[in-house]
């Protein structure tokens, strides 16, 4: 359950977007349909680096389109991306 809570609390950056995206070989498009969030904001947010600056709602929908599609954010000092084991739960 504390992992679980220390996910939906990480902070989403641009550098992690990115990350995630290079590994699902994802173009900015691919996201911006699997998140239904418009492809002009996913390219606002991922051209300032750091903290995303957007809505509680659109970093969910983000994080949650990655996630469907096997992403997992890890946590800690270093937070960062990876792909989830197959056949693995979280």
């Amino acid at each position: 359950m504390r992992r679980a809570s220390l996910v939906r609390n990480l902070v989403m950056t641009s550098e992690l977007v990115r990350a995630a995206r290079a590994l699902l070989r994802w173009e900015q498009r691919h996201l911006a349909e699997a998140s239904s969030v418009s492809l002009p904001t996913i390219k606002r947010l991922e051209a300032k680096p750091g903290i995303l600056v957007a809505h509680n709602s659109t970093v969910t929908a983000l994080r949650r389109a990655f996630e469907a599609a096997g992403i997992e954010f890890t946590n800690g000092d270093q937070p960062g991306v990876r792909l989830r084991r197959i056949g693995h739960k979280t």
